[in-house]
């Protein structure tokens, strides 16, 4: 389905990347050739078409890193459906882009481009699924990532979240001061000493997060200054009260604390944690270990350029 709320309602995802982001898609292709292109010496240069096709259903995600890496050899994409829209429905193979350039180009970008966008559609149709049946539960708030993220390939893996309607939270350590366990054990087991030494150190602009373990531990947290709470590891019903315990005792207005609840929240239990009193509803499984969408990129004989191309063994359509 196309999307419908979250960041890209109001906007092109791409417009949020900032100007890094494509040396490391460089990084991707040395790393994928460093060295000889056996393959392409064997292949040559010759102008060539290749079809992209989504073999699974699934929410298209990663558009703008796809058009870079082949743009970054040499060739170009033209897209058939829209970032965010469903691909590969009904079973059969959906031709959703079309990568035209030197044949040899085309496949030093195939194998780095299709495991780019196979991740990264995976998230968002995760993130979609997980979403709507949040919806559909009567959840009206936020549903979130986390930062269990694979190193060096945050990026994608945010910007998946946010293609498919989810909030990404926060992006790395320098977005928001998240107090954990750890944090608090380190400091004596003073929440208070560690929300003031944050405080300190963040300056206005950056909320503070305490992660907590009881009500007890969410109402010192606020006392201490904490913009936002979350309640680790809760039953559905201990979650209930204690939500419910800090909104009566601090308000549900804009410019009271939020409420965060995360641990464990996956699409078998999520439902039975929906409470108006929840802000935010934290969860991993929208980004780790997702199942990906299954694309190819197949090579046009220049016979069937204006018919119609047969491969593995079906019909796609031009």
């Amino acid at each position: 389905m196309p999307i419908t709320e979250g960041a890209p309602a109001h906007g092109n995802p791409a417009n949020l990347l900032p100007p890094s982001w494509k040396v490391t898609i460089t990084g991707w292709l040395a790393e994928d050739t460093p060295s000889f292109d056996y393959g392409g010496f064997v292949v040559g240069d010759e102008p060539a078409e290749a079809r992209l096709l989504a073999k699974s259903p699934g929410v298209l995600a990663g558009v703008p890193f796809f058009d870079e890496i082949f743009a970054q050899l040499g060739c170009s994409v033209e897209w058939h459906v829209k970032e965010g829209e469903e691909v590969g429905k009904g079973g059969g193979k959906q031709h959703v882009a079309t990568v035209k350039g030197p044949v040899r180009c085309v496949l030093l970008g195939e194998r780095v481009g299709l495991n780019l966008l196979a991740r990264c559609s995976g998230i968002a149709t995760k993130s979609d699924s997980l979403l709507q049946l949040l919806r559909n539960a009567g959840y009206k708030n936020t549903l979130a990532g986390t930062r269990k993220t694979t190193p060096g390939f945050r990026l994608v893996e945010k910007y998946g979240m946010l293609v498919g309607g989810c909030d990404p939270h926060r992006v790395d350590l320098s977005s928001m001061t998240m107090l954990k366990d750890n944090h608090i054990w380190a400091c004596g087991g003073s929440i208070a000493s560690a929300v003031a030494a944050a405080k300190a150190s963040a300056g206005f602009a950056i909320k503070i997060e305490v992660e907590c373990q009881s009500l007890d531990e969410a109402n010192r947290a606020v006392e201490a200054g904490a913009d936002v709470v979350m309640l680790d590891n809760f039953s559905p019903d201990e979650m209930k009260k204690a939500a419910k315990a800090l909104k009566d005792k601090w308000g549900r207005g804009p410019r009271a604390p939020l409420v965060e609840v995360s641990g464990g929240l996956t699409q078998d239990n999520v439902e039975s944690y929906v409470c108006d009193d929840v802000d935010v509803i934290s969860s991993s499984s929208i980004h780790q270990g997702v199942k990906h969408v299954d694309f190819s990129l197949k090579i046009v004989p220049k016979e069937a350029q204006k018919g119609e191309k047969k491969g593995d063994g079906e019909s796609v359509a031009v």
